[in-house]
């Protein structure tokens, strides 16, 4: 008796699940059109699958994105009534026990919260991924694909046991599990999309997987930002952030001015401050993948060529983005005395984080993939933005930046160093070199989202 009153409960949930499961089939037909787009992370700050999101819609889907709601996504994304974001909760770092033990812990807490967040979804004709993380959401999605009926589809931006070796050592049995985990649980999706053909080959040569390339293209709303709004938004800035202020005010009080621009009080037009400092501008997530001290020791060098009388502007550097390494880098920052240098670290709303790249000089990137085979979409967007850039190398870099065509690409200090004094020299100057990259970048049309989408993705999503 005592055994089966511990068995009924175990066996009324199974019940439960199997009649959910049949109901959920049962009305399949409904699925067609409906797509889940899954992201084990924040959707604010995870612009591909915002943008696969808009996408399906426009192509006549309705979506259920799941994922962390900590960063405010696309306004766009918020206004369509045919996209419902559901939040999912993120467990915090436990204090107590081993790490290994923590970790399990989350691993187990996710899985079951995902699965039942899942179910409980109206049916879907495809569950889209996005990887990493995948542990364990791969294995969750394909169980609820493999119940419901639903499609896996994977996402491919990177490795997650890469980004785990960083912290832990490519050796670290919890990285290895990984590995395998990954391996074994990305053949079991019905489609496989990548962010590179590298990533492809890799797929297909050491995983046995098949994958289509879907390059990150930029939104539409990323675009060289008019003088105006240039004005308008460094005036809002800097009500915040002091690099943004004018160094000195308007003898005529009615005049507007920040750092870079100003607005004439008769006229009202902005034109370009005469001396104004270049603004220097880089994304970044706070990773291990990302070395800022490269940045800084390039900035260091930059200040002393100033101070040794080089025709060179004053640099405001702009730093944006959320993560966990941010604290210690605006700690070694706050340590430089830099004397024509002002770096500011904001956190931008979404809407004016394409207007600052279409108001910037230069972009900087040192995103150094842990898998040396994804590309960093911050790139792509100030490509869109027809900003040059200086890129750090690493293996997939040239499928995306072409060294003294559309930017330049370093290795370490001192060579970012020299490219900010040759780019920066007589600045600005209209026969220059970064000017050279922009008028390269403004005449190579690049393809944005929308239409790459419809061009790559939408036929696989509709033939399968």
């Amino acid at each position: 008796m005592a055994a089966f009153c511990v068995a009924l409960p175990a066996v009324a949930a199974s019940l439960l699940l199997l009649l959910l499961v049949s109901w959920k089939r049962w009305r399949g037909a409904r699925a067609k059109r409906h797509v889940l787009i899954v992201v084990l992370g924040d959707v604010g700050r995870s612009p591909r699958m915002q943008y696969h999101a808009l996408s399906f819609v426009q192509s006549g889907f309705a979506v259920t994105l799941l994922g962390f709601c900590n960063s405010r996504p696309y306004e766009e994304l918020l206004q369509n009534s045919r996209i419902q974001i559901v939040s999912l909760t993120e467990l915090q770092k436990l204090p107590v026990g081993p790490y290994i033990f923590q970790y399990g812990l989350k691993v187990v807490f996710q899985s079951v919260h995902l699965l039942w967040k899942l179910i409980c979804r109206e049916p879907a004709a495809y569950i889209f991924l996005q990887n990493p993380p995948g542990l364990p959401a791969i294995a969750v999605c394909w169980f609820v694909g493999f119940l419901c009926g639903s499609k896996l589809i994977i996402d491919w931006h990177n490795y997650g046991y890469t980004i785990m070796g960083l912290v832990h050592g490519p050796s670290h049995c919890l990285v290895l599990l990984a590995k395998w985990y990954e391996k074994l649980c990305g053949r079991l999706s019905h489609l496989n999309l990548c962010v590179t053909n590298s990533m492809r080959e890799d797929l297909a040569e050491n995983w046995s997987i098949k994958a289509v390339t879907v390059y990150d293209k930029p939104a539409s709303f990323f675009k060289e930002t008019p003088l105006d709004l240039q004005h308008q938004l460094f005036m809002k800035l800097g009500c915040t952030y002091p690099a943004f202020k004018a160094r000195l005010e308007p003898l005529d009080l009615a005049t507007e001015r920040s750092a870079f621009t100003e607005r004439d009080a008769q006229s009202g037009v902005v034109t370009h401050l005469r001396g104004r400092p270049a603004l220097l501008i880089s994304s970044t997530s706070w990773t291990e993948d990302e070395d800022f001290s490269i940045l800084l020791a390039a900035l260091e060098k930059f200040e002393q060529l100033i101070l040794d009388g080089e025709s060179l502007p004053s640099l405001v550097c702009v730093i944006t983005g959320k993560g966990p390494l941010k604290e210690y880098y605006c700690s070694l920052i706050s340590q430089k005395r830099f004397q024509h240098i002002q770096v500011c670290t904001p956190w931008l709303e979404a809407e004016d984080y394409p207007l600052l790249l279409g108001s910037a000089d230069l972009g900087v990137c040192l995103h150094k993939s842990s898998s040396g085979l994804d590309l960093p979409m911050k790139v792509v967007d100030m490509f869109g933005c027809c900003l040059p850039v200086c890129a750090v190398k690493f293996r997939s870099l040239q499928e995306l930046v072409k060294h003294e065509e559309n930017g330049l690409v370093f290795e370490d200090a001192e060579e970012l160093a020299g490219q900010l004094q040759m780019l920066f020299s007589k600045f600005p100057d209209p026969a220059g070199k970064l000017n050279q990259f922009r008028k390269n970048l403004r005449e190579s049309e690049q393809l944005r989202w929308d239409e790459s989408w419809k061009q790559t993705v939408l036929p696989l999503v509709m033939d399968t």
